[in-house]
């Protein structure tokens, strides 16, 4: 209507500190909202990580966060599932080789180079596996929508390409017939399990924002 005020976009709460997984959701979602990291909010607690399964870390995190903040947010879990190795590394695939600190770039390495020793004398044909992404977008006061995804693969020999992050050069998908690190943002986004479940998700997104003003 003519002299309204102009919408202000919805302020949501990615719960990560990952700059990769928030560049994928904007790319992918382009919702009309205004995506913070939680680098971006100052003495907000972390919230561990202790489900069983993705689906319970991914609600315990967004219902979690959203209380503490008061903002909409939205949470996901994701990883890597190796049938090979029991579904390991599973819940555990971001501290799978138990390296901490500030350099994510080393933490990937570490938990890779375990992966490929623990596979090294499995065949490539039994190696197979999926990456599994559970979203979960909570408000203060309930779940507001859960959402999942997979990509099926092949753990390679050995890191191929220069892109992506976590397990991505060891994910070879065989329809492509190249790794996740060796995919340019559009294509991976085309194919990934978070693409998938944030495929999912936009619609029913789009219209709690809608229903939201």
């Amino acid at each position: 209507m003519p002299g309204d005020p102009p919408r202000v976009p919805r302020k949501i709460l990615v719960a990560t500190t990952n700059p990769g997984k928030i560049a994928e959701l904007r790319a992918m979602l382009g919702t009309d909202a205004e995506w913070v990291g939680l680098s971006q909010l100052q003495g907000v607690r972390e919230i561990e990580e202790d489900g069983r399964t993705f689906e319970e870390n991914a609600r315990k995190k967004a219902v979690g966060y959203a209380k503490a903040t008061g903002l909409w947010t939205l949470s996901d879990d994701s990883g890597l599932v190796i049938d090979a190795l029991g579904g390991l590394p599973g819940v555990r695939s971001a501290r799978f080789a138990g390296t901490a600190g500030p350099d994510r770039r080393a933490i990937d390495r570490a938990n890779i180079a375990r992966v490929l020793h623990l596979l090294q004398e499995v065949p490539l044909a039994r190696r197979t596996a999926r990456f599994v992404c559970h979203l979960c977008l909570a408000s203060p006061e309930r779940v507001l929508i859960e959402t999942s995804g997979t990509l099926e693969g092949r753990i390679a020999q050995q890191p191929v390409g220069d892109k992506g992050f976590g397990y991505d050069p060891i994910f070879f998908v065989p329809a492509l017939n190249k790794t996740v690190a060796q995919m340019e943002s559009a294509e991976k986004n085309a194919v990934s399990h978070r693409g998938n479940a944030l495929r999912r998700l936009g619609p029913l997104l789009r219209q709690l924002l809608e229903g939201s003003d």
